[in-house]
C-alpha cells in the first residue's frame, strides 16, 4: 500500500467513525422520543396530552429521516475506491492545492493524519463546485485567492 492510498484510508476511515457516531446518536434520540412518548402520562387537559405527543413523534420522525440520510451517505462513502488514480478532480480524490488539502467525499471538515490537514468536502459545498471535474494545474479563485491544483490522487 503506497502512502497516499494509506492516508486516503486513514481519512475515510476517521470520517466513517463520525458517520457511525451521528448513526448511533441518532438511534438513542429515536428511541428516548419512544420512550418518552410512551411515558407521556394523560393529565386531566386532554389537548395537553395530544399536543406532547404528536411533539414527540415529530421529533422522533425527524430523528428517522436523519437516520436514513446518514445511512445512505454511509453507504455513498463505502462505494468510494481508495485506490483508484484520478486524473480529474472526483469523489475519492485527495487534491493538494496551493491552498491546502482536500478530500473529496461529505462536507466533514478538518482531519489530521499523518501531522498534514486535510479538508473533508463535498462536491456541492463552495469549493467543491469549483474544484470538481479540474485536473492538476488548474487554476481557480475562491474568496479572492487565485489557487492552484498541484495533485490530484
Amino acid at each position: 500500500m503506497n502512502k497516499t492510498t494509506n492516508i486516503k484510508e486513514q481519512i475515510l476511515t476517521q470520517i466513517m467513525k463520525i458517520i457511525d457516531q451521528r448513526i448511533e446518536s441518532t438511534k438513542q434520540a429515536i428511541e428516548y422520543a419512544r420512550e418518552s412518548r410512551d411515558n407521556e402520562t394523560k393529565c386531566s387537559s386532554g389537548d395537553k396530552y395530544e399536543t406532547g405527543r404528536t411533539m414527540l413523534n415529530f421529533e422522533r420522525e425527524k430523528s428517522r429521516m436523519l437516520l436514513n440520510k446518514t445511512l445512505n451517505t454511509k453507504n455513498d462513502l463505502s462505494q468510494i475506491n481508495i485506490h483508484k488514480k484520478n486524473d480529474i478532480i472526483t469523489l475519492g480524490s485527495l487534491v493538494t492545492t496551493t491552498n491546502g488539502n482536500y478530500f473529496i467525499a461529505i462536507g466533514i471538515g478538518k482531519i489530521e493524519v499523518a501531522n498534514a490537514i486535510y479538508y473533508s468536502i463535498s462536491l456541492v459545498s463552495p469549493i467543491g463546485k469549483l474544484i470538481n471535474n479540474r485536473k492538476v494545474g488548474d487554476k481557480f479563485k475562491f474568496q479572492g485567492k487565485e489557487i492552484i491544483i498541484l495533485v490530484i490522487v
